[in-house]
């Protein structure tokens, strides 16, 4: 078998999907991109392709190998996002060839079913509590909140209160049994990360999510070590070397590699496999599209360590796949079923994908505090 093209195609919201094609017919779906910067992947997929066609698609290991090693340079968002979408089609492929799910030639599934949680905003602690009302009434049983940007490097009391207040009427609202994790989201500095710690620490958060910036390991060893919160982050860290050094200063309690971003599928299992021998967790990080939602499932089915998965909004229910895949999943109970069919186990509907395309320029935010100077989104 070998491959013989790879088509591209831009799709609101914001996603971009790979179909890799091959002479038995036989095609595969990944999900390469990075939020911002659809047409520098798109071209990054473009310049791998000259390697890729008429290679046989099986070979996935040692093609990983060299799209990552074979140029002087490796590493970053760019070049291992492009990675990531075509290791998740070689993966579809292959499950479809030998008729089994991508979790079975990874081990086999672990569990039936996927825990999965739901974002929650509101701009007020009455509209957030209702909201995580909703979710569980959805048969959510967490949620994850995020912390209101920007954020300044000392900021206020109240600022602080305002963070609390809102998470205090969740717990209020929903009791014990629901989980609640919060995304600091690179927003907040160390000084700023430890005191919102503090402040929240008596409402049994899940997890804080990104409590600083991933450039610095002791500055998020400093602030793992100030709180029992356990500590999450990984969104923003690249192959199983990105990873390392925050599992061995024990500065990382539930790892969080985006298989559209760290390098795929089977290098999320890599880094899941690293996380256990440090006891720590594994929730896949996922605000995108079907694909990577199905490419998560896969790693989420067969990884021991896996605590839950990151679902998105579902505010115009297309995260779910609704008009994109020909069978959307369904969340139960606050659970995805472990998906039967081969490989990635969806199909695509690719008249979906032509009459929902966009040029592939949407941008991330950016902005500003008071004095107009930049501030992290």
């Amino acid at each position: 078998m070998k491959i013989t093209d790879m088509k591209l195609y831009h799709v609101k919201p914001r996603w971009l999907f790979l179909k890799i094609e091959t002479d038995e017919g036989i095609s595969g779906w990944g999900e390469p991109i990075v939020e911002g910067r659809a047409l520098t992947v798109a071209t990054a997929v473009e310049e791998l392709k000259r390697y890729l066609i008429g290679e046989d698609p099986l070979r996935i290991e040692h093609h990983w190998q060299v799209m990552y090693r074979g140029t002087f340079y490796r590493g970053g968002p760019v070049l291992v996002s492009a990675i990531s979408g075509i290791e998740q089609a070689l993966w579809d492929i292959k499950g479809k060839f030998y008729n089994m799910p991508v979790y079975e030639m990874l081990g086999g599934k672990v569990r039936e079913t996927i825990r999965m949680y739901s974002h929650c905003g509101g701009a007020t602690p009455d509209e957030i509590a209702a909201n995580a009302k909703k979710r569980m009434e959805a048969g959510f049983t967490a949620i994850k909140i995020g912390v209101d940007a920007p954020v300044r490097q000392v900021d206020t009391l109240a600022f602080v209160e305002n963070v609390t207040n809102k998470f205090a009427a969740i717990r209020e609202a929903a009791g014990s049994g629901l989980d609640i994790a919060i995304d600091f989201h690179g927003r907040v500095s160390p000084a700023m990360s430890i005191r919102l710690a503090a402040a929240l620490e008596p409402y049994y958060p899940m997890f804080i999510e990104e409590p600083v910036l991933p450039e610095n390991v002791d500055a998020l060893l400093r602030v793992a070590q100030s709180t029992s919160i356990p500590i999450a982050t990984g969104e923003r860290l690249f192959t199983r070397w990105g990873f390392r050094e925050a599992l061995e200063k024990g500065a990382v309690a539930i790892v969080q590699p985006d298989l559209c971003h760290a390098g795929g599928i089977f290098e999320g299992r890599k880094i899941a496999a690293m996380a256990e021998v440090h006891y720590a967790s594994v929730a896949p990080h996922n605000p995108l599209g079907p694909i990577s939602l199905a490419s998560c499932l896969q790693l989420d089915a067969c990884t021991p360590n896996f605590l839950i998965q990151e679902h998105p909004s579902m505010a115009e229910k297309w995260d779910l796949g609704e008009g994109y895949l020909k069978r959307p999943f369904v969340v139960e109970g606050g659970h995805i079923a472990v998906p039967q069919g081969p490989g990635l186990g969806i199909e695509i509907n690719e008249e979906a994908l032509i009459e929902r395309g966009y040029g592939g320029d949407w941008d991330t935010p950016r902005l500003a505090y008071d004095d107009g100077s930049f501030a992290e989104w």
